[in-house]
């Protein structure tokens, strides 16, 4: 059939006329036998709903032991994206190899920390361990240092060189009295060298009587003893200095039994790992030469050592642990706010007695180093609107490292002195959520993104209804009222909820994957069953639950209603009018979406066949909008301006209309106002109609059709209910249908009708009571609206002729 026939059949269609099972379709469960069954009869769900294309997305990432293998969430809030990954991820089992995390002090290198890698459970049993270590240690060694064992080798080593001291200096004495010269010690320790007068010393008078030859060889035997005095007291520094070394081995080899006897018991334990086994290599040793700071008793000398809001011990022996494991499972992150810090980790600054310091123990783990094995999620937005974050996050996926880095030192020209801690090999999954216009702006804008996140994992909004689906719908219902720990729903209440689903689908085959809405009800629902004492939910919660929520909204539609019943919005539901009809428009405040009737009111004069739409002139019409004009425009003049110009200006408004319009849904209206203005033929106001159509009349499906059918019921409730009104709709819109409970029983009742169209031809003759006709040689078909309208055209252009 070609596209010619294909129009001209349409034309003859018979209009269809809705019936109740149409405008809605019911939920029945099977799954759930009786209505006393509940959800708690039900498997809660732990895969992701209806999201099978992105659930093999995760499974394939997960499997990718490869680097760039993250994966891009898209998909629109709402659809709970992060908690069915969640839910969904918290039953994969992984096969990474997971490990806990710390940092210690590099005794060679103190500004580089080293990190310890220990098998998942050890980390905070390690660092207990050495904690006790330490602790037995300030206790024994001070100890070890005060017993009679220690001061007797001790005094051994300084009697040694006291007699060392003593008989080298008796030498000198023994020399210095056979020359009559005397060595004495002066009170500030110095050596001297006195010439005896007898057996007492010298003094000035004594000597100036002395003869010049004596006084010369006093001075010159007191100038070779001091010579050798010289010697003798360089001789006793070098003994002093051997005397402290033995003295430093023996406090060393103290301390070393003691810290051999408590720190073995660790070498047993840990043998197995060979980066603590070095570590606790190095650790004994360093313990050993820096015995001081286990058995000196200055605080002011040792509080810089010690400075810390933890246990009492050495800063430089405390173990800093940065991921202790909580399960075997592989952990799972959520980073809310993703900045530099709370990502990659930092490092504190502390005071002391107004001394700033830092050191190995001041390090603080980022979520990348807690979800280390296992899987960060993480929003795109937040990301990139946080400076340096993502160039950050780049640059650790490339490395596979964590390299904890201070970001005052890179973004500042300041030498700040800082640590530079050993880097962390990194093994994470990075799951990225975003919408689809932040997944093409980084895909066209940055080529490091397609090498990082190579997986994408498309969230769909909504999932086929089946009788299948339907089934694991209710297991998704159930897995809810688990988490939130709220009452069960019965066979009614979940069926309600089912149906509800395909109303935010707006498609009755069709269930909605926005589990954001979902979970919302299903807690206003638990409240109103809690407040009326229920024991469980049932379809009546639902609905008091879904009434509160309109009501809570819907301040803007009842002050719109009210204009209508007091006549201050001029609608007609009744009767016929030349050039007006009522098209339906849906009014959206972010939160509530509700449908209006609106009055289309065209008007012809005299002109050249042009269609003026006066929102577009008035820049209150959008680009759509003025689309669809210009498209019935070209349909009016293919069917009425074949053979000659059409004479005639029509003026097109919205009444009323006060704020932008857009959108092509009015098409269908519009034309039927403008033919009905220009063939005088009257149009039925008990009737509302909307749908767009193209250039060959064809109505075309629109969206929000649910509310739009809802508001005009509501104007023909208020105006007065004839029992003859109905809509107008496009047929391709009929899967869309999901009413409300007492539109659905006034159709039912034959108290509402709903038309579906598949042309604007159907429109014309179920609002004007004629066929719309077609072209012969005559013109049009007689009696139709087009020969009607034909008819005025020829009139016009034969006056034209006659006044030329």
């Amino acid at each position: 059939m070609t596209q010619t026939d294909a129009l001209h059949s349409s034309f003859y269609a018979p209009v269809k006329k809705l019936s109740a099972t149409h405008v809605y379709r019911s939920c029945k469960l099977k799954s759930l036998k009786t209505k006393n069954q509940t959800t708690a009869k039900l498997v809660p769900i732990n895969e992701i709903v209806g999201q099978e294309r992105a659930q093999q997305a995760v499974e394939f990432a997960m499997g990718m032991e490869e680097k760039g293998y993250n994966i891009f969430a898209i998909g629109q809030n709402g659809l709970g994206k992060r908690t069915m990954m969640l839910r969904y991820l918290n039953q994969l089992k992984s096969h990474r190899e997971l490990f806990d995390w710390c940092y210690v002090s590099n005794f060679d290198e103190p500004r580089s920390p080293k990190v310890l890698k220990l098998d998942i459970g050890l980390a905070n049993e390690f660092k207990e361990d050495i904690e006790k270590l330490v602790l037995r240690l300030v206790k024994a060694l001070p100890l070890s240092f005060e017993n009679e064992m220690y001061f007797k080798r001790s005094d051994q080593l300084k009697k040694q060189l006291a007699d060392q001291q003593d008989e080298e200096l008796s030498k000198i004495t023994k020399e210095a009295e056979k020359q009559n010269i005397q060595l004495v010690v002066t009170p500030q320790g110095d050596y001297q060298l006195m010439a005896l007068n007898g057996k007492e010393p010298h003094t000035e008078e004594s000597f100036e009587k002395l003869s010049k030859k004596k006084k010369e060889a006093i001075e010159k035997s007191i100038r070779e003893l001091e010579t050798k005095l010289r010697r003798a007291v360089r001789t006793f520094t070098k003994w002093e200095e051997e005397f402290s070394d033995k003295q430093q081995e023996h406090n060393e080899q103290t301390a070393l039994e003691v810290i051999c006897h408590f720190i073995q018991p660790l070498f047993d334990k840990y043998k197995s790992n060979e980066e603590v086994s070095q570590h606790l290599v190095a650790m004994q040793k360093d313990m050993v030469t820096n015995v001081d700071l286990f058995i000196e008793q200055s605080e002011d000398q040792l509080g810089l050592a010690y400075a810390t809001l933890e246990k009492k011990m050495p800063r430089r022996y405390q173990v800093n642990v940065l991921v202790q494991q909580q399960s075997e499972h592989f952990p799972i992150k959520v980073e809310e706010s993703p900045s530099y810090h709370s990502l990659f980790g930092y490092v504190e600054n502390a005071t002391f007695k107004g001394t700033v310091f830092t050191d190995f123990s001041l390090i603080r783990a980022g979520s990348l180093h807690k979800a280390n094995g296992g899987v960060l999620m993480i929003d795109a937005m937040k990301v990139l609107e946080r400076p340096y974050v993502w160039d950050g996050l780049k640059r650790a996926l490339r490395a596979r490292k964590l390299d904890l880095s201070s970001l005052e030192r890179e973004v500042t020209l300041s030498g700040t002195i800082s640590i530079e801690p050993e880097a962390i090999p990194l093994d994470v999954k990075i799951i990225m959520f975003g919408d689809h216009q932040t997944y093409s702006l980084l895909q066209h804008y940055d080529p490091d993104f397609k090498e990082l996140f190579r997986v994408t994992a498309d969230f769909e909004t909504s999932m086929p209804r089946t009788e299948t689906s339907e089934q694991q719908y209710a297991r998704f219902i159930a897995s809810i009222i688990h988490d939130n720990g709220m009452l069960h729903c019965d066979k009614s209440a979940i069926e309600r909820v089912i149906e509800y689903s395909s109303r935010r689908a707006d498609d009755q085959n069709k269930l909605s994957l926005y589990s954001a809405d979902i979970a919302n009800l299903l807690r206003e629902t638990n409240f109103v069953a809690k407040n009326l004492n229920a024991k469980k939910i049932s379809a009546e919660h639902v609905k008091q639950a879904l009434d509160n929520q309109e009501h809570r909204v819907s301040k803007l539609q009842d002050m719109m209603k009210e204009d209508v019943e007091s006549g201050r919005t001029l609608l007609q539901v009744s009767g016929a009018a030349i050039g007006q009809i009522n098209a339906l428009t849906v009014i959206s405040t972010g939160e509530h979406r509700f449908g209006l009737p609106s009055r289309i009111t065209a008007n012809t004069a005299y002109g050249e066949g042009e269609v003026l739409d006066v929102e577009h002139k008035v820049k209150l019409g959008g680009q759509i909008h003025t689309k669809g004009v210009l498209i019935l425009t070209s349909y009016l003049a293919s069917i009425l301006g074949k053979s000659a110009e059409i004479p005639l200006t029509t003026y097109l408004t919205f009444e009323q209309s006060y704020a932008g319009v857009d959108g092509d849904s009015a098409s269908l209206a519009e034309y039927c106002a403008v033919l009905s203005a220009i063939s005088e033929v009257p149009l039925r106001q008990d009737i509302a109609i909307t749908g767009s159509m193209d250039q060959f009349g064809v109505a075309q499906p629109i969206g929000g059709v649910n509310e739009k059918i809802e508001g005009f019921f509501d104007v023909c409730m208020t105006k007065g209910f004839s029992e003859q009104q109905g809509v107008i709709i496009p047929q391709s819109n009929v899967d869309n249908l999901m009413l409300r409970a007492d539109i659905v029983e006034a159709v039912k009742r034959k108290q509402f009708h709903i038309w579906a169209i598949s042309h604007v031809s159907q429109a014309i003759k179920l609002l004007t009571g004629k066929g719309a006709g077609e072209p012969n040689n005559n013109g049009f078909t007689k009696g139709s609206v087009y020969e009607a309208a034909y008819y005025k055209l020829s009139k016009l252009r034969e006056s034209e002729v006659e006044n030329c």
